[in-house]
């Protein structure tokens, strides 16, 4: 809502300036050899303002973000502006508006991330909520997330989406699994957080940073079976990352962590890569998404775990993203609590990225 008060008064302002300039605009355009232009104003749903030039003195006109000052021609006169109302389309590839021209600047909570969450990544920090069929057991297995995933500081380009420079995200969730066969019994739970040092620029974004996971049964599964042997499952890891962009709607990604300590059957190292797509669509009418991740660990003799990801997504205009679909799991325990264990889900859910 600001930001289209803002922008009103804007043009509102601008349009005044032109009118009061109108004589002395006219005679600088007759006594100059330069073409005139004019411009167009839009505002997307992403909520960055927009110029289009008219007619450019190179015969080709591109949209452009802008601040105030730059709605000027080189003798610091405006032209013309034109509003035009925001368009879906707008926003729909928006990575074209940067350029090199944008500056970098020192931001405290930005809007968005440099390094996106991976859409099939099983132990990412998020909001999700899936019910799962297990194979060998009776009863469903309702698996969640209950988390997210933000940035602290950012040194870059302003904006939610594909933002470029250097930015601090602090990640947390837990991970609770809830035995819907047993009378909604919580099963087990893991805990994660960690800090991340992130970098972007172009199709490269980079991640360097460390985070904390354990894993707990839950008391009613003791009650259940106290024969259990309950572990004091810890890992304390450094990580790095790269996702790169393939096609605008296309990444690959891999990284590789280091648990420094580990406790109760982990181990150091954890490799973890895959590809996804997830279309640059804006609004209502949403678009598909597929993705599928692997998952190896030392401590399971490097049995990589599959998991696939597919169903319809809606993104907002800060580049949120809600996601409903199914899910394919096949590899160890999903609750890291149970080592040993092998799991084969089937399912369907959500999941929100913010």
């Amino acid at each position: 809502m600001f930001r289209w008060i803002g922008c009103c008064f804007l043009v509102l302002g601008m349009s005044a300036l032109a009118r009061e300039d109108t004589a002395r605009a006219r005679s600088d355009r007759e006594a100059s050899d330069d073409p005139t232009f004019g411009l167009q104003v839009q505002m997307g749903l992403d909520g960055n303002v927009r110029a289009k030039p008219e007619r450019a003195p190179s015969g080709k006109a591109s949209f452009a973000s802008f601040s105030d000052e730059q709605v000027v021609d080189k003798r610091g006169r405006v032209q013309k502006v034109d509003w035009q109302e925001p368009v879906q389309e707008d926003v729909i590839g928006a990575q074209s508006y940067q350029t090199e021209e944008d500056e970098y600047e020192w931001q405290v909570m930005p809007a968005g991330l440099m390094y996106k969450a991976y859409l099939a990544g099983e132990k990412e920090s998020r909001m999700s909520s899936v019910f799962f069929g297990s194979q060998g057991r009776n009863g469903i297995v309702w698996e969640n997330t209950l988390g997210g995933h933000v940035g602290l500081l950012r040194y870059g380009t302003t904006g939610a989406i594909n933002p470029e420079g250097w930015q601090l995200d602090l990640e947390g969730a837990a991970m609770p699994r809830v035995d819907m066969g047993h009378n909604d019994d919580l099963e087990a739970c893991d805990f994660r957080a960690g800090f991340l040092s992130t970098w972007r620029k172009g199709d490269n974004a980079f991640k360097a940073g460390y985070y904390h996971l354990s894993s707990h049964a839950g008391d009613e599964y003791m009650i259940r079976l106290p024969a259990f042997h309950r572990l004091n499952y810890v890992r304390d890891s450094l990580i790095v990352g790269w996702t790169r962009n393939l096609t605008r709607d296309t990444q690959a990604y891999g990284e590789v962590a280091y648990a420094f300590n580990h406790e109760d059957g982990a181990e150091p190292l954890e490799l973890q890569y895959g590809l996804q797509y997830t279309p640059m669509v804006f609004g209502l009418r949403g678009a598909p998404f597929a993705a599928i991740n692997g998952h190896t660990r030392q401590e399971y003799g490097y049995i990589t775990s599959v998991n696939i990801t597919a169903g319809w997504q809606w993104r907002g205009n800060t580049n949120q993203l809600w996601r409903f679909g199914f899910q394919y799991y096949k590899g160890p325990s999903l609750q890291w609590e149970f080592s040993g264990q092998r799991d084969t889900l089937t399912g369907a859910g959500m999941w929100m990225d913010y």
